[in-house]
């Protein structure tokens, strides 16, 4: 069994944040920097830190520290950004152009290849150069071009139909910020983004003045 396959989902969510800062600190030209230093960044202790990272290999040197772009490479692999990936966008109402729009995308190797809806009004319109197809013509575009990852922005009621389509047509991995939890099969990763969660997590840490 690979090692990796043994890594829990809590510290695996952590490594977008390391790349992030290390991203940051690669712009500021900073070298190396050791757990204790990356803790006071990151907000992780030293420990947490040491203990996530070596789930993967062992990269830092006592003494020494991190090689901060020899890490940022290797977290870049783990995460799976070695290699280009297409994504659709299904829902083209706030939640998704605002994903079409995100900056990112490129930079991080995903290539938006096609946005759907069903909404007329918005169909024909462009984002980034990126035309707004009729839902219709979604499975044909499947078909015809191959996508890694289907982003689901529609209602609730709509949501699993869509994911069924993707998933039928060869999507494996689904980003959904629809309001319901989808289920598809166990070959697909799917991650379901609540946004009403993050909020009421917010109100909890409000809540008493805490």
């Amino acid at each position: 069994m690979d090692k990796k396959d043994n890594v829990s989902m809590a510290v695996i969510r952590r490594l977008p944040k390391y790349q992030r800062y290390l991203r940051e600190l690669m712009q500021n030209d900073v070298d190396r920097i050791s757990s204790k230093e990356l803790s006071e960044k990151i907000g992780f202790t030293a420990s947490q830190i040491r203990q996530d990272l070596n789930n993967f290999g062992d990269f830092g040197q006592q003494g020494y520290g991190y090689n901060v772009k020899d890490l940022y490479k290797e977290i870049n692999t783990i995460l799976g950004l070695g290699e280009a990936y297409n994504i659709v966008i299904v829902g083209a109402g706030n939640i998704g152009q605002a994903i079409a729009n995100y900056t990112n995308f490129d930079k991080l190797g995903f290539n938006l290849k096609g946005i759907f809806d069903v909404n007329p009004k918005l169909i024909g319109l462009k984002i980034k150069d990126v035309e707004i197809k009729d839902i219709d013509d979604l499975e044909e575009t499947l078909q015809n071009e191959k996508t890694d990852i289907g982003v689901i922005c529609v209602p609730r009621a709509n949501a699993q139909n869509v994911c069924d389509m993707l998933v039928s047509n060869g999507v494996r991995g689904i980003w959904n910020f629809a309001p319901v939890d989808l289920h598809a099969g166990e070959n697909v990763a799917i991650e379901n983004v609540h946004l009403s969660e993050s909020l009421l997590t917010l109100t909890y840490m409000l809540k008493d003045g805490k």
